[in-house]
């Protein structure tokens, strides 16, 4: 009986790491206006995939402390497909304000856009940390 019940939940674990999304891991973000850059830390929401800053850093490297830590930058990314990840939010601190994203994976990078009434702006390609 322990046997099969060890079983099961061998085979619950292994089900759960092969529906694991790519993007989740932990990502660096390009330098903001300011010359700074964070770690942002992507895994499941419910049925998308959030981003939340665990890290920054200023433009030495040096560790940041700031309240920007722990908050959610990346909410509501749905993955489309073939690497597509879309109808999601992406919020910049450094310019205060939140656009409709959408972010485009291949290998270990991640390249993020927002838009606001038809302009989008760049926010660059992200490189995975782990």
């Amino acid at each position: 009986m322990k046997k099969i019940a060890l079983a099961a939940l061998g085979l619950v674990a292994m089900a759960g790491a092969a529906m694991a999304d790519p993007i989740h891991g932990t990502w660096q973000t390009i330098p903001d206006d300011n010359g700074h850059y964070g770690h942002i830390e992507i895994s499941a929401c419910g049925s998308a995939v959030c981003g939340t800053l665990v890290r920054a850093y200023d433009s030495a490297g040096t560790q940041l402390e700031t309240d920007n830590v722990g908050k959610r930058l990346v909410w509501d990314m749905e993955n489309t497909g073939d690497g597509n990840y879309d109808n999601g939010k992406v919020y910049s601190p450094d310019r205060d304000k939140t656009y409709n994203g959408d972010m485009q994976l291949s290998g270990n990078s991640l390249t993020v856009r927002g838009c606001v009434f038809g302009i989008c702006r760049s926010g660059g390609t992200w490189s995975r940390v782990n």
